[in-house]
């Protein structure tokens, strides 16, 4: 059985929404990264980044929310969460799983880091105004992309989806617009997904 190591209100929120998506059994380990639990030698042993979310198969360690993802749609094919190995639909998953983490999600990150999660001296608020116009170029790249499907793979939903309407989420709860209505109609329609509600109850739930 999966074990997955998370904290609410954080990337491990995209795993453990994949895993409900598959209707796959899993064990939720919280780590509370407010109270420092990250930074446990504990920890640090399964994931020496301190962060979450980590994932365990067996003797396998994952981190990095986006790979795991795609494990756990490459592990249970009939989930639809990844297209085939080799098809032009992987192809266009990649592309864009890749953007969700490169493109569209690292202004987020630098805004929050030089607003809290850096240690104040390493702080630069001046970055701040640079990545909220960076993000607002990657979504306009993310609105072109999307055009008026529903999904951005496959004419399904994907992981792709769970990595892209995370982060626009994330942006929502930094009111950050999201600048197209295509992008606040998609945001809106996954984020009801009965899977992410799951999701955010078993982290809020977790001791």
């Amino acid at each position: 059985m999966f074990q997955v190591y998370g904290c609410p209100r954080t990337r491990s929120t995209r795993v453990v929404w994949a895993l409900e998506e598959a209707g796959v059994e899993y064990e939720y380990q919280k780590v509370d990264l407010f109270a420092g639990e990250g930074r446990q030698p504990a920890y640090l042993a399964l994931n020496p980044g301190g962060k979450v979310p980590a994932l365990a198969d067996d003797d396998l360690v994952l981190t990095e929310s986006a790979a795991i993802c795609t494990y756990i749609g490459d592990a249970f094919p009939t989930s639809g969460l990844t297209p085939s190995f080799g098809s032009p639909e992987r192809a266009r998953y990649n592309q864009w799983c890749f953007f969700a983490m490169c493109e569209l999600e690292q202004p987020l990150w630098t805004i929050a880091k030089h607003r809290f999660a850096l240690p104040e001296k390493r702080r630069v608020p001046d970055a701040i105004e640079t990545a909220v116009w960076e993000f607002a170029i990657a979504t306009k790249v993310l609105a072109t992309g999307l055009g008026g499907r529903e999904f951005l793979v496959a004419e399904r939903f994907t992981a792709a989806d769970i990595l892209v309407a995370h982060t626009l989420a994330w942006a929502q709860s930094f009111e950050l617009p999201l600048g197209h209505t295509v992008l606040e109609a998609y945001a809106e329609r996954l984020l009801a997904r009965p899977a992410l509600a799951r999701a955010k109850a078993q982290e809020q739930n977790a001791v």
